[in-house]
């Protein structure tokens, strides 16, 4: 009897330290807002993506912005995520920083040299879009998105 008590104690003693040292599973992300890319005319430089909650700054004020995520191309194609985001409206502005210095390059008029897009595929008129016509409920999970890169 006491050999056994033995062998379950040393048994439960082993399973212990076996379920430590195991990886534990980990839940898919949630809360994301995927945004994919197109239309852009090379792959050159780099997709810088800025995710706004209310239209303070919307679109130029980067420093306004909620999130920002910069993305590599590859086939004239980027993907931008904005992960652990509460739900909420939102708005995402993009460009195509196709000299990667990090700065939308603009002609001496202020308009923009490189490619430029906006969530719902807003644009402005004489000037950005504005924020509620690029404003998308997001209700948590993941949504995805499709941006179209306009090069004016």
């Amino acid at each position: 009897m006491r050999n056994i008590r033995r062998v379950l104690s040393l048994l439960a003693a082993f399973l212990a330290l076996v379920e430590a040292g195991l990886p534990q599973t980990q839940s898919p992300q949630e809360n994301v807002i995927h945004i994919e890319t197109r239309g852009m005319r090379n792959s050159n430089g780099q997709v810088m993506c800025a995710l706004y909650s209310s239209p303070d700054g919307f679109p130029k004020k980067s420093e306004k912005a909620l999130a920002h995520v910069n993305s590599a191309i590859a086939d004239k194609q980027a993907v931008c995520e904005f992960s652990g985001i509460a739900p909420g409206t939102y708005a995402v502005s993009v460009f195509h920083d196709e000299n990667s210095n990090g700065k939308l390059d603009t002609n001496f008029m202020g308009i923009p040299r490189e490619g430029i897009g906006a969530s719902n595929d807003a644009r402005g008129h004489l000037g950005p879009p504005k924020f509620d016509a690029a404003a998308f409920h997001f209700s948590g999970g993941r949504i995805n998105l499709t941006i179209k890169i306009n090069y004016l």
